[in-house]
Order: C-alpha cells, then structure tokens, then sequence
C-alpha cells in the first residue's frame, strides 16, 4: 500500500471520528479525547525520556472538573494564565540553538501545562454554548485546510524556507497558501453554518494558521530534541497521535480564550 493511500485512509478515519462524535454524544466526545490524550501524553513523555502518572490522573480529574461542575472562573483565568507561559516560553525556545531550556527539570510542567489543558480547552468549546460543537469541527476543518494546503503549495511552490533550522521542509510560501485556504475554507463554513460572524470564523481560521504552524515547529523541535522522525506509529502514514494532534493542541487555548472573548466583545 503506498504512502499516500495509507495517509488518506487513516486521516479519513481519523475525521470520520472526530466528527461522529462531536455530534453523537458529548461523553464520547470526551471518552475519546481521553483516549487521544492519554496517548499524546505517553508518546510526550516518550520524547521528554520521562515517565508521570500524575498527568493522566490531572487530565480525568480536569476533563470532569472543567465538563460537569460549575467552573470557579478565577481558577480558569489562572490555568489558561499557566498554560499561555509555557506555550510562550515554548515560542521563545524555538529560537535557541540546540536544547529546549524549559526541558531542565521542569517536564512535569509541561505534561501538566501544555498536553493536558490542550486536551481539556479542546472539549469545553462543544458545551461553551447550544450548537457549539459545529465550532469545534469547523476548528477542525480550519486545522486540516490549513496543513493540507500549506504542504501542497510548499511542496509544488515554496522557494523561502520558513524555520530551516527546526523544520528543513516547511516554507513561507506554504504558510500563505495554508492560512489563505483556510480564510476562504472560514467564509465558506459562515454560509453554511450561521452560528458565528463571518470576521470570527476569519479570526479562528488566522489564529490556527498562525499557532498551528507554531504548533507544529515546536513538535518538530522536541523530536529534533529526541532524535527521532516521529512521536509514535499509531497512524500508519502519519506517526503518531501527537504527530496528527500537534497543530491543534497548540491552537486550542488561543482558540478558547478567543470564544471567550467573543462574548466580552459582544
């Protein structure tokens, strides 16, 4: 079977989940994003060299807290406050030359306060509002137009590289021909789905291109780090979860705050 056709069959699977679910039921929603999260965190700390139990516990306990009680709003602000630091300080080490500073003894920090609050932002834009799980698969939709233009335009036109030192095939021109695809990709998906404005469906599908694409150079840069192609072999065709999840898990704490912010605006 060749690369692509794995590839394809796997990715449709993978979407035929993600979107079966979003629909179907909130706690396979959840049911399966525990899954997907417990993955991501073993194949994580498969690149850190470091094993926690204590983050898969946190992400059952948080995944019910933020989903079945009455959230302490303080307590949000401050856990959204944590995880934006470490995404930041994550941003500000793709630009050091080998070793990722934030690794020295900190990586319980960054199992609890980048993979698990991912996971946890993810699930609560389906219940932030009535219908807003359409908001959750149209991020998605936004994530996927995104990598897969990004990859076609780079591939066939992409001259300037973007970030050569972290990830060699990823060019400037790719990043454009991405996030351009996934404004036109937004306006389409504010025709047919009437539950945002159209300018917040072209935010969502800026802030995914822009920290997707981070997103995905941070995940290149721990593999960088660990010496290895891919964080697992999961997904035939695409590595592992992690490797699939990357661009999302990094966006979806941006994405959320910017639901928030929706409503303050408003």
């Amino acid at each position: 079977m060749s690369e692509i056709l794995k590839r394809s069959i796997t990715g449709a699977l993978y979407i035929i989940i993600i979107v079966s679910t979003a629909f179907l039921s909130h706690y396979l929603l959840l049911l399966f994003f525990t899954i997907v999260g417990f993955i991501c965190l073993k194949e994580f700390q498969t690149l850190l060299r470091f094993r926690n139990i204590i983050s898969y516990v946190s992400l059952v306990v948080l995944l019910y807290y933020f989903n079945f009680t009455e959230v302490y709003l303080p307590l949000l602000i401050t856990y959204m406050a944590m995880t934006l630091v470490v995404k930041l300080f994550l941003l500000k080490d793709l630009y050091t030359l080998n070793d990722i500073p934030i690794f020295d003894g900190r990586k319980h920090l960054l199992t609890l306060f980048y993979i698990v609050p991912s996971i946890i932002f993810l699930t609560m834009i389906p219940v932030y509002k009535e219908n807003y799980e359409y908001v959750l698969v149209g991020t998605f939709v936004l994530i996927w137009t995104n990598d897969s233009f990004a990859y076609l335009v780079g591939k066939n036109f992409g001259k300037n590289k973007l970030f050569e030192r972290i990830s060699p095939k990823k060019t400037i021109e790719g990043f454009f021909g991405g996030a351009i695809a996934s404004v036109i990709v937004s306006y389409l998906i504010f025709i047919y789905i009437d539950l945002l404005s159209w300018w917040a469906w072209v935010m969502l599908a800026i802030i995914v291109s822009i920290f997707g694409t981070l997103g995905d150079l941070v995940q290149s840069k721990f593999k960088r780090k660990a010496d290895v192609k891919d964080s697992g072999k999961i997904m035939p065709g695409h590595g592992g979860i992690f490797d699939r999840m990357d661009s999302m898990l990094f966006s979806s704490t941006f994405v959320f705050i910017f639901i928030l912010l929706l409503d303050y605006v408003s």
